[in-house]
């Protein structure tokens, strides 16, 4: 039976190998993922706007929190989905609840990251005209 208390040494080899793991899941994920495709569509048009309009460091930074919030729940969603797809493609009740809930999640951060780009945008779109 394996320790599973046993901590290996620090290894620069390995950490530089997770990294390796990090970067296929990004590529998978914006390679197959039809939202990540779109939140990263957002994303550009939000930095082109934050630098065309000229936005603040603190408004900078809101936009990069919700930028990182929003493709995290679509990474933790499309993470999940391809757990419960691996256990069964079967209809189940229980599954269909969690891959709701997760959706569901990517829908609040959505939403929020618009209001928050709605607040900052809108009224220096307004000043423009």
């Amino acid at each position: 039976m394996k320790n599973n208390n046993f901590k290996k040494p620090f290894s620069l080899k390995h950490r530089l190998r997770s990294f390796k793991y990090a970067s296929d899941g990004l590529i998978y994920f914006f390679r197959f993922e039809h939202n990540a495709k779109i939140h990263l569509s957002m994303t550009l048009i939000a930095i082109l706007l934050a630098t065309t309009l000229s936005v603040s460091s603190i408004e900078w930074c809101l936009i990069l929190i919700c930028i990182a919030i929003v493709l995290s729940a679509e990474a933790f969603n499309t993470a999940i989905e391809q757990m419960a797809n691996s256990i069964t493609l079967e209809i189940k009740p229980e599954i269909k609840i969690i891959k709701d809930v997760a959706a569901g999640a990517v829908l609040i951060s959505a939403i929020f990251s618009l209001l928050i780009g709605a607040i900052i945008f809108v009224p220096k779109l307004i000043s423009l005209i």
